[in-house]
């Protein structure tokens, strides 16, 4: 059969995943992403190449749209996530065809919380900056703010809420949480609070961090009406999808001084499009994409997305199935 792998951090990463997928004896026809639709579908479809179509893809942000889905029938039978998010996914049409959806819970959750709070304590103490200047000759000293006694809002407490709220509590920030499910014996361990809406954790929060799935229905949500409930000053971490923002919005904001700070690891599209409205500000940290890119997290990642595609492919059940 033959599979698609698009993912780069799978192939950049050495492990254990590399001979898991060689030693299958599947042709692997490797692309680098994230892929366009249009990308998509020059290499998903039938006659790819004069050989045939793909049987599997093993994908990461890609635009998986119902045309590519279509356009590789009948022989696509499987999408195997890099990750967790679908939001690059037309689950629906994939649905509709008998395709199975997999994906990879439960595995970066730690990578992911280490970044937030590396980009929480590059924000508090401005050390962008500080090293940049420093580097280059200069001793501008800029204070910044601990992070002890701050109120912590976590807007969705699944994993990596979770694990952010486990490491604020080590950091003696107060958390104040949302979500629709409410684990409260978990909460309890770390002395979380529930908010009592949206609203309220906007109002409240010193630092508010986003990890909540992207959906149709809650994109672009934070904008202007929820930016002038929060504080003068607060700042806003997204480790999530950068679809959840209304970039201009945040941009205007981190310029006026309404936020201190915003800091990214997902933008709306990405890569980045250049000119953006992020590029020149000072007060906007941005990564590209690699909250869950570490060796440890890439090899649990690229594990058990190839053994979710490998079983698809014997006729088992996978490990984790999404849809």
């Amino acid at each position: 059969m033959r599979i698609l792998l698009t993912t780069t951090s799978f192939q950049d990463t050495p492990g254990q995943h590399h001979q898991l997928l060689k030693d299958s004896g599947h042709e692997i026809i490797h692309a680098r992403g994230p892929l366009s639709e249009e990308q998509m579908l020059q290499l998903a479809a039938c006659n790819l190449q004069g050989k045939g179509g793909v049987d599997a893809i093993l994908h990461g942000n890609d635009q998986i749209t119902r045309q590519v889905i279509e356009a590789a029938l009948p022989q696509l039978k499987c999408l195997s996530k890099y990750g967790v998010g679908l939001d690059t996914v037309d689950v629906i049409a994939a649905q509709e065809h008998d395709i199975p959806v997999l994906n990879t819970p439960g595995v970066n959750h730690t990578s992911m919380a280490e970044h937030v709070f590396g980009l929480m304590i590059t924000m508090a103490k401005d050390l962008t900056t500080h090293i940049t200047q420093t580097k280059a000759g200069k001793w501008n000293r800029i204070t910044g703010i601990e992070l002890a006694g701050k109120t912590l809002g976590i807007l969705g407490l699944g994993r990596t809420g979770m694990a952010v709220a486990k490491r604020a509590a080590a950091f003696e920030m107060n958390v104040l949480a949302y979500d629709l499910y409410w684990d409260e014996a978990r909460v309890k361990q770390y002395g979380i609070t529930k908010a009592k809406s949206v609203e309220d954790i906007f109002r409240k929060a010193d630092i508010l961090s986003l990890h909540v799935h992207l959906t149709a229905d809650n994109r672009h949500f934070l904008g202007k009406k929820l930016l002038s409930l929060m504080k003068d000053g607060a700042m806003i971490i997204n480790c999530a999808r950068g679809g959840l923002i209304n970039e201009a919005d945040v941009a205007d904001a981190c310029v006026t001084g309404k936020l201190a700070g915003y800091a990214a690891d997902a933008l709306e599209h990405e890569p980045i499009r250049t000119p953006h409205p992020f590029q020149e500000i000072s007060n906007i940290l941005l990564t590209p994409h690699i909250a869950a890119r570490t060796s440890e997290s890439v090899q649990r990642q690229a594990l058990m997305a190839t053994e979710n595609l490998l079983r698809v492919l014997r006729g088992e059940q996978p490990l984790a199935r999404a849809a």
